[in-house]
């Protein structure tokens, strides 16, 4: 380093304390969250015994209504409408929204519901492309379909929110699947607070899984490799990531796969935006922006118990194109609502929240990905000595090792889903080896969907291969 200029000597040492302190940064406010997650569930966990008592409904349930937007789902449509149908919960309806599927979404949910048309008074609250009809099935009463030109996601969605007639809504994704009693667990905490208005549940990954009777029959891993290493990823920012920031009252993101709103609450503010490809966490920022505005008490929830399952794509451009999808919505959830940083009444969600999203989450991978090049260059060329180089690898890859193997730890500790003694060196060796090149390559996809945002590239749905290898009811149940 003695024959470098000395700007570019303090150009070194900057870049060696600042990439370093980075990574630091993150993997312990990441741990943090870890260990505030593993107090919250120290006191959650004994409730679970009263799982295997019979439920015994109270009357007080809130009525809900379930919202499937649907977009050339024809693969898993009837299997996830059939498991939502089957709800351990009092009373609620399904409102799915075929949004100009180019498949046979709408002629399959005909066929196998026995939809006719269903003349009903259609308020418009929040605008929406055109519904062109609206049905109901002859097999179940509290199911209705809406038929409307192609919008996108959020469109669909607002089109639900207009005939939904019950006072909570529950958005779920067209390829995803809930647990029988996860409805009844994730309405709760309306019950326990009036002052809530939102509360997100826990996603998992369905791939490896069996489904008999519209239900998880049997809890398996992935064999696709991709799939394994996102078992690990969901596990780690669902179980422990969501549920810190719930616990500080800091949560932002709830995901569009499992969440419940109050409508009211949502009419409220505007509902869906349908100019953002993260029109879930883009309402709960808005969410929190309008609500502390208005010095409006209210609370948001993360529960760690109710569960949706979710297909996961197990090939690399189709994963790609979801983690650029999700990094831009990450962006325009965050710069469209800069006000909440940093405002008088931001409270936890203004003051620590917005801004760990926007500085670690949203700006973070250029920084990630910025520093892995810059200092194995400088190792290359000779001008970091190797005991600098190995504290940050240790400081990028190590820290991050040792979160993903203490998340799931931690879920072996509480949830123990996965509970075939087989299934825990698969998930052990996914914990390992998703740190050496997985995490990066996603980081480097994230990058992209930054860019993506900066340059105000045009999005769409977000197709996604289905496989549907964990949908066995669809052709056994359907040819029958």
């Amino acid at each position: 380093m003695t024959g470098l200029p000395i700007n570019w000597n303090d150009l070194l040492h900057f870049s060696e304390w600042f990439f370093l302190a980075y990574f630091v940064a993150i993997n312990f406010f990441y741990l943090m969250l870890n260990v505030v997650a593993l107090f919250n569930l120290s006191a959650y966990m004994p409730n679970k015994i009263l799982e295997d008592m019979p439920q015994i409904y109270s009357g007080m349930e809130p009525p809900v209504s379930i919202l499937i937007p649907a977009y050339n789902e024809q693969t898993t449509i009837i299997g996830s409408t059939l498991s939502m149908l089957q709800l351990d919960y009092p009373e609620f309806e399904l409102v799915v929204v075929n949004d100009g599927s180019t498949d046979n979404t709408l002629q399959t949910l005909t066929d196998y519901f026995g939809l006719l048309p269903f003349p009903e008074a259609y308020r418009q609250s929040l605008d929406t492309q055109d519904v062109k009809a609206i049905f109901r099935s002859t097999r179940y009463p509290n199911l209705r379909v809406i038929d409307k030109v192609n919008g996108g996601k959020a469109d669909a969605l607002n089109a639900a929110v207009n005939a939904a007639r019950y006072p909570l809504i529950c958005s779920v994704d067209a390829d995803s699947m809930l647990q029988l009693n996860s409805l009844q667990r994730i309405t709760f905490p309306f019950m326990e607070d009036r002052r809530v208005v939102a509360v997100g549940g826990t996603v998992r990954v369905a791939n490896g899984c069996s489904v008999k009777d519209g239900f998880m029959s049997a809890i398996g891993l992935p064999s696709n490799l991709l799939a394994l290493f996102q078992v690990i990823e969901y596990l780690r920012a669902f179980l422990f990531g969501r549920l810190g920031w719930s616990v500080l009252g800091g949560l932002l993101i709830i995901s569009g796969a499992f969440g419940v709103f109050r409508k009211d609450v949502v009419l409220a503010i505007g509902g869906f935006r349908s100019d953002t490809v993260g029109e879930d966490m883009e309402l709960v920022v808005r969410m929190h922006r309008l609500l502390r505005k208005r010095k409006q008490t209210y609370r948001m929830v993360f529960l760690p118990d109710p569960v949706s399952w979710t297909e996961v794509p197990e090939d690399f451009r189709t994963l790609k194109n979801q983690r650029v999808r999700w990094q831009r919505g990450l962006c325009e959830s965050l710069f469209g609502n800069l006000g909440l940083m940093f405002s008088l009444n931001g409270g936890v969600p203004g003051w620590l929240a917005f801004p760990f999203m926007l500085f670690f989450e949203c700006l973070g991978p250029l920084v990630e990905v910025t520093g892995y090049i810059l200092m194995f260059v400088f190792y290359w060329l000779d001008y970091l000595s190797w005991p600098v180089f190995s504290i940050f690898i240790f400081a990028s890859i190590g820290l991050g090792l040792l979160l993903s193997v203490s998340s799931l730890l931690l879920e072996e500790m509480s949830f123990h889903l996965y509970d075939n003694p087989k299934q825990i060196p698969g998930l052990l060796l996914a914990a390992i080896l998703e740190n050496f090149g997985f995490r990066q390559l996603n980081s480097i996809w994230r990058v992209i969907g930054f860019l993506h945002w900066l340059f105000g590239r045009k999005h769409g749905w977000g197709e996604m291969k289905r496989k549907g290898k964990w949908h066995d009811l669809k052709e056994k149940e359907y040819a029958s």
